[in-house]
């Protein structure tokens, strides 16, 4: 499998680490224990302040007393172990992920997948809705941005959920159900949705031109296909338009890269896009546009909503920051951290965040989101109805330039 670095979508250092050998000895802080096949202790080092013993200690005590059902499974004990160390972070986009669950990972970034089409986050303990694919099967369901996902199938509540372990009960094989229980703004109480999954071939953009000529490009997410996919449309939108909508409403966000590469079309050469932060006394990364400003001239304006998150607030973030682009719509989710996945020697892996995003102009995205220039919000009335107000405001901004 190949690391991947700067995932502005879904990495740690483990004191355990699983062996391919039998016959390992664990080893020990203090006391003696008893050697556990399948399972190998690497030095590393212990921190100031910190007794490993404790959990040598409770390691023995399964091992000697222990009679639940079933035998012990070691490997499976050690990823627990990790994914407690984990979870003690209080950070929801650092995980520890299966080998299992690594494959899912990586087949969700490459763009085609059988599931039911959302992007999931987690804020103030609740499993939400970012987005929903267009055109995939949640978004036909009538699921939303914003809607809480109180529980999948009858019996799994959410409350004690990761994100991974919500996607990988939320996927599944093509033409199965999935029971999502949602909770929405509004409603009493939750009400289920049976979706089927079906193969998921996410786009990366659409193009159409409205009144006048304006314009509107819609980019559903920022994968690697999106680069290409710019480069055939560019020309058109240069040659008949100079009034650009970009819709970056329920984009969940994709690869840092490619979010710089679509600024480098609307940017100079060597503006700031995106400054990466990785704590105090490290020094930032400046990443800057190193495109052909082909649309520089263009008048823009931006659509965002709670459903853009990650590279698209990137990429809505450098437009106000460095040319005055208004932001049309809501706010945006907040998605504003950069996770590396660090590959672990049994094809499992940890996902943890390295450093957090800040627009040109030093605003920090994390939790924060970007609040709109001009607000607009999209009812559910509206919606039922198929009425877009944020859109019909951008049109009406446009013509007024």
């Amino acid at each position: 499998m190949i690391p991947m670095k700067n995932i502005a979508i879904a990495v740690l250092f483990v004191f355990v680490i699983l062996g391919s050998a039998g016959g390992f000895y664990v080893g020990q802080i203090t006391g003696y224990v008893p050697p556990v096949k399948g399972v190998t202790n690497l030095d590393v080092g212990q921190p100031a302040g910190t007794d490993f013993s404790l959990f040598w200690d409770a390691w023995r005590v399964i091992q000697e007393e222990y009679a639940g059902p079933g035998p012990l499974d070691f490997k499976a004990m050690v990823h627990g172990a990790i994914k407690g160390m984990v979870g003690s972070l209080g950070d929801p986009y650092t995980t520890f992920m299966s080998p299992q669950d690594t494959k899912i990972f990586l087949d969700d970034i490459s763009g085609s997948f059988s599931g039911i089409g959302i992007e999931i986050g987690i804020r103030d303990d609740k499993l939400l809705v970012i987005a929903p694919l267009e055109g995939a099967p949640a978004e036909r369901a009538g699921l939303r941005p914003g809607d809480h996902i109180v529980k999948i199938n009858e019996d799994t509540f959410t409350s004690d959920l990761t994100i991974d372990e919500a996607v990988t009960l939320i996927r599944g094989p093509e033409g199965t159900p999935v029971k999502l229980s949602i909770m929405r703004e509004g409603w009493e109480e939750p009400r289920d949705f049976s979706i089927v999954r079906e193969i998921i071939n996410i786009p990366s953009l659409k193009l159409e031109f409205k009144e006048n000529r304006i314009a509107y490009l819609k980019i559903f997410q920022f994968s690697e296909q999106l680069r290409s996919d710019f480069e055939d449309i560019g020309g058109d939108i240069f040659t008949s338009s100079d009034k650009i909508i970009i819709d970056l409403r329920n984009n969940p966000g994709g690869f840092l890269h490619i979010a710089v590469d679509i600024a480098g079309w609307f940017l100079e050469r060597g503006d700031v896009v995106v400054i990466e932060d990785f704590g105090p006394g490290q020094e930032q990364e400046v990443h800057k546009a190193r495109g052909n400003a082909y649309l520089y001239g263009k008048a823009v304006v931006v659509l965002i909503n709670g459903g853009t998150a990650s590279a698209s607030e990137i990429l809505a973030g450098a437009l106000r920051d460095n040319r005055g682009i208004l932001l049309i719509g809501e706010k945006s989710f907040g998605k504003g951290s950069v996770q590396e996945l660090k590959e672990l020697k049994d094809e499992s892996s940890l996902k943890i965040t390295v450093a957090k995003w800040l627009t040109p102009k030093g605003s920090l995205i994390a939790e924060q989101g970007l609040e709109p220039d001009v607000k607009v919000e999209l009812t559910n009335e509206d919606l039922d109805e198929e009425r877009d107000p944020q859109l019909d405001k951008a049109i009406e901004v446009l013509n007024n330039l």
